[in-house]
């Protein structure tokens, strides 16, 4: 199966958010006024970091946009999760403010919900797989009134994105591994035990007794898309009964599990706590007996049924 990496989200779009609050003593000195779309040069293959090459200042007054390279792929639809990757530059400075390009080239996976910037809702939906589209518009209506000082866009600059469009939330490839923030777990979660950086077993050395509550703790959180129930899953797993010696049941040595989510499918601890969660998390679960395999165990497993079940998951991918 492969497994490709994707780039951090965390340090791109989370930025771009902290310039809607930002204020406006950040803002740049142009006038009215300045060249079209059609006046940059925008050089490269779709998918490959561009080359743009500016004419003078840009006008971002009037929006326009272009497709410059036509995929044959899906058409994106509002809501749909996909793989891109964009570029960004100040139409005022004619310099670069932001590029997930840098990130080595994987592509970034985005929910294309009202929470995501405008400019990028706006350079996708509609458009088809395959596609690279420029967009030219005012930083007013790609970030808010304050545009976003932190990359470098006044609240009177205007903005360029070149956009690639990579694929749809089904062609998007699993990760090999979190990725995303690292959060400290909490005090009560056993320790990961790890051989050659695989994740072998649990340690409850300094773990607390079993609450009797369904809990989680996050270890990573992930940098993609929400998982939604009714989707599939696509992860590693390591599952031990409390104060065992060794897992009843992981994937870590061999291939990722896959399987429908939040839908009953699964123990009901795994649908009720890993749906709402971040593609890219690592999390830890404590579930009791209720929320496992209840009353009667599972006796292949060796499981009891008053077993107290702990996993650790990565959420590698959600289709």
């Amino acid at each position: 199966m492969s497994r490709v990496r994707s780039a951090a989200l965390s340090s791109i779009l989370a930025l771009s958010l902290l310039g809607l609050a930002a204020c406006g003593s950040e803002a740049s000195d142009s006038d009215e006024g300045g060249a079209s779309l059609s006046s940059v040069t925008i050089e490269g293959k779709q998918g490959e970091e561009p080359k743009v090459t500016f004419d003078g200042r840009l006008d971002g007054s009037k929006e326009e946009t272009d497709v410059l390279v036509e995929g044959d792929g899906d058409t994106v639809a509002d809501g749909d999760t996909v793989a891109a990757n964009w570029w960004i530059g100040n139409g005022f400075t004619q310099k670069e403010a932001q590029s997930t390009y840098a990130k080595g080239g994987a592509t970034q996976s985005v929910e294309l919900s009202k929470d995501i910037l405008p400019f990028l809702r706006e350079a996708m939906i509609g458009h088809k797989v395959g596609d690279r589209v420029a967009l030219l518009t005012s930083a007013e209506d790609a970030y808010g009134e304050s545009g976003n000082p932190t990359i470098g866009i006044g609240n009177k600059d205007s903005v360029l994105v070149v956009v690639d469009i990579m694929g749809r939330s089904d062609t998007i490839p699993a990760l090999d591994g979190p990725q995303g923030e690292d959060k400290k777990p909490a005090s009560w979660a056993p320790t990961l035990i790890e051989k050659d950086g695989v994740i072998t077993g649990l340690d409850f050395t300094n773990a607390h007794e079993p609450s009797g509550k369904l809990i989680a703790t996050t270890l990573v959180k992930g940098d993609g898309a929400k998982v939604k129930s009714g989707q599939t899953l696509t992860v590693d797993y390591l599952g031990q009964v409390y104060d065992a010696k060794a897992p009843f049941d992981e994937s870590y040595s061999g291939e990722p599990a896959e399987f429908p989510i939040g839908v009953g499918q699964v123990i009901k601890g795994w649908d009720e706590r890993l749906v709402g969660r971040t593609v890219g998390s690592r999390v830890i679960l404590e579930i009791p007996p209720a929320d496992g395999y209840g009353k009667t165990g599972n006796e292949q497993a060796g499981i009891k049924g008053t077993d107290t079940l702990f996993f650790v998951v990565d959420i590698l991918a959600a289709k």
